[in-house]
């Protein structure tokens, strides 16, 4: 389901007239674009090195830039996920372990969905509800960490993936604050 959406979602960045029957909505924009963007943001460095690895980012407006920033937030909720289901495969015969990590698997699934439901109303332009999924997907993680606080005995491992999706959702928001809405 995750891949699935995944690949839609490039799809959609490819070709988005097609998936969206919409003509190509991004203007051209250069390097300060990306620059000043990602100054407005409290994760400079993660939101300038996202952006310029990007191959769409110079072609991007704003709102461009936001979609690509979303769909790396489902990228990185999606390998989460992934890892976390082969965790499950795993040797451990432990079943709270199990359940912790089929608990944050659909976690992290949850939030690639509300992402991708995120780029549906950025390229509607209901801002709002962009705001709302992306936040929502933001706090997928701490639902995950909770999970794992329920059993003390078991070891929270995810801590740098769940800042980097925090971080990520977190640029998508200040970017979303830079339209006009």
């Amino acid at each position: 389901m995750g891949s699935t959406i995944f690949l839609l979602f490039l799809l959609s960045l490819a070709f988005p007239h097609y998936i969206f029957h919409q003509p190509y909505t991004f203007v051209t924009a250069d390097d300060n674009l990306i620059q000043k963007t990602c100054k407005s943001t409290k994760y400079y460095d993660l939101c300038l090195s996202c952006l310029k690895s990007n191959p769409n980012s110079p072609n991007a407006n704003t709102k461009g830039l936001a979609v690509i920033m979303v769909g790396i937030g489902m990228a990185n909720a999606t390998a989460t996920s992934s890892y976390l289901a082969s965790q499950l495969l795993g040797t451990t015969n432990d079943t709270n372990m199990k359940k912790v990590l089929k608990e944050c698997a659909d976690k992290y699934t949850y939030a690639g969905d509300a992402l991708q439901a995120s780029v549906q109303n950025l390229v509607a332009e209901s801002y709002d509800y962009a705001y709302m999924h992306i936040t929502a997907a933001a706090d997928y993680p701490n639902a995950c960490h909770n999970a794992f606080k329920r059993y003390p005995g078991l070891a929270y491992e995810l801590a740098r993936r769940e800042d980097g999706l925090k971080n990520i959702c977190y640029v998508v928001l200040e970017i979303i604050d830079l339209l006009e809405w």
